[in-house]
This record gives structure tokens, C-alpha cells and sequence, in this order.
């Protein structure tokens, strides 16, 4: 018996994905250097507390916002897309894992945070980049760190 061969090859997948997931850390890490920047945008982070972040929450804004940018790159360099990573290639595959995990655990952090504009913007958006970030490392897994093409 002949093996079906995949309807959609893990590459043609992957690559798209890692825009979409790219997109979305882009997308929060220009709310966090907004949060940063004393924009007040407070209610939907944080739990809410204020409309404007505090001194020490605006620090973690800004740390959190390079952190979501390096999360992008590597989503994409991952994937196989010609951008610069800020780890190893050899670290590529355990970092997208690790962000699929980050992400549905802000899932939860999201969903009971106290904030109804919190969870009406994060929930969806972090169960979109945890899935995009699980469906990547599903894809890839077992194979070689690729260099950009």
C-alpha cells in the first residue's frame, strides 16, 4: 500500500504561520512599547489597574516589548525565513516550544485577569500565538534548525 502523502508539506505550513505568529508579536510589542511610553492603554494590561502604567509596570512594558520582538524573529528564522534571530540557530527549535508554552499559559493569565477589555483582546490573541507556535513546533519537530533560504 502506497503512502498518502502529506496534503500540506510541514514547509508549506510553517512558513505562513510564522508571518501570522510574527505578526501577532509584532502587534504586542508595539502595545508594550505604547504601555512603555505612557500611552494609556493601562485597562487592557496588567489587570488593569490603571489607564496609565506606573513607573516600574512601564519598565516591564518596554523589557516585555523587546522580548516580544525577539519572539518574532524567532517564530521566522525558524520557519526558515531569511531574518536575523537573536539565539543560536541550534536554539531555535526548544525556543519556539517554549514560547508555544509561554503563550498558553498567558492563555489562563489572560482569561482570569480582572480586566473585561484584558480579556476580550489577549484571550484571543494569545490562543492564536500559541496555536501558530505549537503548530510550528509540531511541524518541525525532529528536524534540523533550517538556515534562511
Amino acid at each position: 500500500m502506497k503512502a498518502q502523502p502529506d496534503p500540506m508539506p510541514p514547509r508549506r505550513f510553517v512558513r505562513p504561520a510564522a508571518v501570522a505568529a510574527a505578526i501577532l508579536f509584532g502587534g504586542l510589542s508595539a502595545f508594550e512599547v505604547a504601555l512603555a511610553a505612557g500611552v494609556p492603554w493601562g485597562e487592557a494590561a496588567f489587570g488593569g489597574a490603571s489607564a496609565v502604567l506606573e513607573p516600574s509596570l512601564r519598565v516591564t512594558a518596554g523589557i516585555a516589548a523587546v522580548i516580544w520582538a525577539a519572539a518574532a524573529l524567532i517564530v521566522l528564522r525558524r520557519a526558515g525565513h531569511p531574518v536575523w534571530a537573536p539565539l543560536p540557530r541550534r536554539a531555535l527549535p526548544v525556543a519556539v516550544w517554549v514560547l508555544a508554552g509561554y503563550t498558553a499559559l498567558g492563555v489562563l493569565t489572560n482569561a482570569i485577569s480582572t480586566s473585561p477589555i484584558e480579556r476580550l483582546i489577549w484571550v484571543p490573541a494569545t490562543i492564536a500565538m500559541s496555536a501558530l507556535c505549537f503548530g510550528i513546533a509540531i511541524a518541525l519537530r525532529g528536524r534540523r534548525a533550517t538556515r534562511a533560504s
